[in-house]
């Protein structure tokens, strides 16, 4: 499977919410228990340093299994501390047994705030 690949915009300062659902070929929901995720946003691919990093369970990642569900949040605070413009982005899920599968890429534009 090749990683979808889709471009978003965040508006600097205020929450930003995302869900992806991981299905198969079919259109069906594929489960997801034992699965933990983590999204990375950072200036360009080669950058070592991240931007934004969240994770599952705790981090701004929440799985619901069943429904193949993956609800990506980052904060107000979060995204403020971002500066206005482009960045790359992937989210990956890692399986119980340690398999990777990146399911979807893109770019991100952070949008500048103007009410602080």
């Amino acid at each position: 499977m090749t990683a979808a690949t889709n471009n978003f915009v965040i508006d600097q300062g205020a929450n930003w919410f995302v869900t992806f659902v991981y299905k198969n070929s079919a259109g069906t929901a594929i489960n997801l228990t034992g699965y933990t995720a983590a999204l990375q946003i950072r200036d360009t691919y080669a950058d070592s340093t991240t931007d934004l990093s969240l994770t599952s369970p705790s981090g701004g990642i929440t799985i619901t299994a069943a429904t193949g569900t993956i609800a990506v949040t980052a904060t107000a605070v979060q995204t403020a501390a971002m500066a206005a413009g482009s960045y790359v982005y992937d989210l990956e899920i890692t399986s119980a047994g340690g398999i990777v599968t990146r399911l979807v890429q893109g770019k991100i534009s952070v949008s500048p705030q103007v009410t602080r």
